[in-house]
């Protein structure tokens, strides 16, 4: 098993199945060990497929965040000066610190409040498709509804976020095992327009504040101007991620799944559990990356100071161990302890207001197109490993 793993390595990422399906691939990188030491993805490091392993680490603070790009070069320094601020890469006091003042921001009773506005803005995406044979859920209603919903909280211009997409692609290609070095300069270059933008709207919410999170971000004295530009960028490139790959998978797990759909229209209130499904399922982040700060030991495994760990969240997701008929869609499945959003002091923010936004938007979309069936039978994903994400989600609305 361990030789037949290492002989598919190098063709692995040029596999097309494993783009369309890279489940089989993890459960069977599980079978051979949940913490794995090799070069399966381009990068030496521990693979961690093991759900408890996965959570254990998660949850440990000895294994810290660091930025993913190549040290020491000046080519991308428009990106990384941006990522030595944000959130995501911050660990220790500076994390507590942000998280403590942007998570006031992102609580579940913030997310519920905003549920009139983002059942508005589905209504109003739906209708401009609804007189049309056909649709594209990807481009026509799951981004821009990440997008019209994170602009409304950032207080960006509606009519300036149809730049969202772009630089949030640009800037995830760059963060991925798959990056090339021509993916990083571009990101670097977005990464300058996105400084700028952001620069230029933080100047002008402090000469005239509002009731956006430019403005309460900039009130808080423990955030430095800097740290609210990298926020402001995080939002807009997590924001989208993370909701547009939810709601695009969900929908098109439930399409694939017709007894399951079924269900979820004889019973709405199954929603809440069906979205948790959902992330389990088809994972919408599938990877994210610790290293260890001393030396530790997980499960029997060493693991040395400095050395890389890489959390296959879909995978951990799947094992059979904790999950009962891991790779079975089951909208009522309880308990389902998945690690999605992550676990642990980096647990996701933003978390409470995808899982709304995914709610609204999915069962909104079937409650008032009943007849919405795929257009075809096999879909493309982008080539990413640690994001979950359909190129497009082409459906027959009637």
């Amino acid at each position: 098993m361990t030789s037949d793993l290492h002989t598919a390595k190098p063709s692995l990422l040029t596999d097309s199945d494993f783009w369309r399906d890279p489940y089989p691939f993890y459960d069977n990188l599980r079978s051979v060990d949940p913490i794995y030491k090799g070069t399966v993805l381009k990068y030496p490091g521990w693979y961690v497929t093991g759900y408890k392993e996965a959570a254990a680490i998660l949850k440990d603070t000895r294994f810290k965040n660091r930025i993913p790009l190549p040290e020491a070069s000046t080519k991308y320094e428009n990106l990384t000066h941006i990522q030595q601020d944000m959130l995501l890469f911050k660990n220790q006091s500076d994390h507590k610190r942000m998280r403590m003042l942007i998570g006031k921001e992102f609580t579940v009773e913030t997310a519920e409040s905003l549920r009139p506005c983002i059942k508005e803005t589905v209504h109003d995406l739906l209708d401009q498709i609804q007189n049309r044979k056909n649709a594209d859920l990807v481009s026509e209603f799951a981004f821009p509804l990440a997008s019209l919903i994170i602009a409304k909280l950032l207080g960006v211009p509606k009519e300036e976020r149809f730049e969202f997409r772009q630089w949030t692609a640009d800037v995830i290609q760059a963060i991925d095992f798959t990056r090339s070095r021509k993916a990083l300069v571009k990101a670097s270059d977005t990464a300058a327009k996105l400084t700028a933008y952001f620069r230029d709207l933080i100047h002008k919410r402090k000469a005239q504040p509002q009731e956006d999170l430019i403005s309460k971000f900039m009130m808080e004295e423990q955030l430095s101007e800097e740290e609210v530009l990298a926020t402001c960028i995080l939002l807009v490139i997590a924001g989208h991620e993370t909701t547009v790959n939810l709601i695009s998978n969900g929908v098109f797990s439930l399409l694939k799944h017709p007894e399951q759909l079924s269900l979820l229209k004889k019973n709405p209130l199954l929603i809440e559990s069906a979205v948790e499904e959902c992330l389990r399922y088809d994972s919408p982040t599938q990877l994210t990356a610790r290293t260890a700060s001393e030396e530790c030991e997980i499960n029997g495994k060493i693991i040395k100071t400095g050395e890389q760990v890489y959390i296959l969240l879909g995978a951990a997701n799947r094992d059979p161990s904790i999950f009962d008929h891991p790779h079975k869609l089951d909208i009522a499945r309880k308990p389902n302890p998945h690690l999605a959003f992550g676990r642990g002091a980096h647990f996701c923010a933003g978390s409470s207001l995808a899982r709304i936004e995914a709610q609204i938007a999915i069962l909104t979309l079937f409650e008032r197109m009943p007849k919405l069936r795929l257009a075809v039978s096999g879909l493309e994903y982008r080539k990413l490993i640690g994001f979950r994400t359909l190129t497009e989600l082409p459906v027959i609305l009637s």
